[in-house]
């Protein structure tokens, strides 16, 4: 920390809590004082989680988010890949259900001559985590070391790992704490978090995915909007392109919902095959990838480098090569079975005949946090093999008795509880609904909408 920014000896976490519950804007010192001291231990949990509430019912300013996202990306180190002669590329999700896109960008992006450093997250609330769909893999090490981490990167161009105690160790703890102390929604916080592990991990460029909808954090497209130009414009102060896409969540993405089910979903995406929802977005994504990251000229062209790279075979034989550089099983990729499977099965059938005309994705999300496929509390374990596996999508037509679903479950009285949710979050109609598209729209370079 710089001399001139040092923390007053007078420092306390109360009057820093205080000033934020009253709406004043806090400097710079103060916010990198509590994000030092928390990160040392320094500070307990409850008066970090007094302060979040209070960003998340005050916001923050533009300058107190660009201070917050420095303190917490300098609080950890931030990684030099000059080394690497590629372009450095990553992307991110603001979480969705059923959103597994990272596993299969990581390797294509890979596979077209881009290099992909990403270090996710865990689950946070209804939405899944990318780390907790990784370790469903048996064997495979999300936690890699600063050193470990670069072999992989260098070996097969892509690495996905957490934060390690090197890399942003303020994000990692607030990360577990946002996620139990209902402050995950802040847009403040959301960028702060994101751009601080992004920005460490040395990337050139950034995709981002902001998801908006029922099942999304930001529920309506403004909010949604707001929070994709606060991190186009954070991440180019720092100096890097970033794009985001605003793209839709108000039903889950794919068919698979649960960290090992999902596993089984990005092969077949890698294979060809997979829903047609979670293929497009893949591509589209890919697209922009591809193209800020020099190996394709526009976003079109990039689109296409994509489905080639899959239809050869290329990205399922990168993905192949880090589930082995990073201990995994790589046999799954050839037998599913091989993965974590439940106990049991059940369907969640239609009680009439007509069109699913909506579904409310945030109550599907909880439905497998419930199974015990995500975290109700920061110190919860994760069944990798519980989820829902969906076999209707909004549009379309159902009878009644017919199957909407099937959950995959260990304990009997989570799996009741998740059925009444799945039921009662499922819409059914007359008429079939208006097709939504899956990307809204784009925002670019100083906050310019494509």
């Amino acid at each position: 920390m710089n001399p001139s920014t040092s923390v007053p000896r007078t420092f306390r976490a109360i009057d820093i809590i205080r000033k934020k519950r009253d709406g004043v804007e806090l400097s710079r010192a103060e916010i990198e004082g509590l994000v030092n001291s928390y990160t040392k231990g320094e500070i307990p949990d409850y008066q970090v989680s007094a302060w979040l509430m209070a960003v998340v019912l005050k916001g923050m300013t533009r300058p107190e988010t660009a201070a917050l996202t420095d303190a917490m990306l300098h609080s950890g180190d931030v990684l030099d890949l000059s080394s690497l002669p590629r372009k450095k590329v990553d992307k991110h999700s603001t979480g969705g259900v059923g959103d597994k896109t990272s596993l299969v960008l990581a390797p294509l992006a890979a596979a077209a001559g881009v290099a992909v450093p990403m270090i996710s997250g865990r689950g946070l609330g209804h939405t899944g985590g990318t780390l907790d769909k990784l370790e469903s893999i048996p064997g495979f090490n999300v936690n890699l070391s600063v050193a470990e981490f670069r072999r992989v990167l260098e070996a097969c161009g892509c690495a996905m790992i957490g934060q390690t105690a090197e890399i942003a160790p303020a994000d990692r703890k607030l990360y577990a704490l946002r996620d139990v102390t209902g402050t995950v929604e802040s847009p403040y916080l959301i960028c702060a978090s994101i751009m601080s592990k992004k920005l460490a991990e040395g990337i050139d460029a950034l995709v981002l995915d902001v998801k908006t909808g029922s099942g999304a954090f930001m529920k309506n497209e403004q909010d949604a909007a707001f929070l994709a130009e606060l991190m186009v414009e954070t991440g180019e102060r720092m100096g890097k392109h970033v794009v985001a896409l605003i793209t839709d969540m108000n039903q889950p993405l794919g068919n698979m919902i649960g960290n090992a089910l999902e596993v089984v979903e990005v092969v077949e995406v890698l294979r060809g095959d997979g829903p047609e929802d979670l293929r497009e977005l893949c591509f589209e994504l890919a697209g922009w990838m591809l193209h800020l990251g020099g190996v394709a000229n526009t976003v079109a062209e990039g689109k296409q480098q994509s489905a080639k790279l899959i239809s050869s075979g290329a990205a399922l034989e990168r993905f192949r090569q880090m589930v082995e550089l990073q201990g995994g099983d790589a046999r799954v990729i050839d037998d599913p079975k091989r993965l974590p499977q439940a106990r049991q099965m059940a369907q969640v059938t239609s009680a009439k005949t007509g069109y699913l005309v909506s579904m409310q994705c945030e109550q599907i999300g909880t439905a497998c946090v419930i199974l015990g496929g995500g975290r109700e509390r920061k110190e919860d374990s994760v069944d990798p093999a519980v989820g829902i596996v969906l076999h209707k999508k909004v549009g379309d037509r159902l009878t009644a008795g017919e199957a909407i679903a099937t959950i995959h479950y260990n304990a009997e009285a989570q799996a009741v509880r998740a059925r009444q949710l799945i039921e009662a979050s499922c819409a059914i109609a007359d008429a079939a609904p208006a097709k939504r598209p899956l990307v809204h729209r784009i925002i670019g370079k100083s906050g310019e909408k494509n």
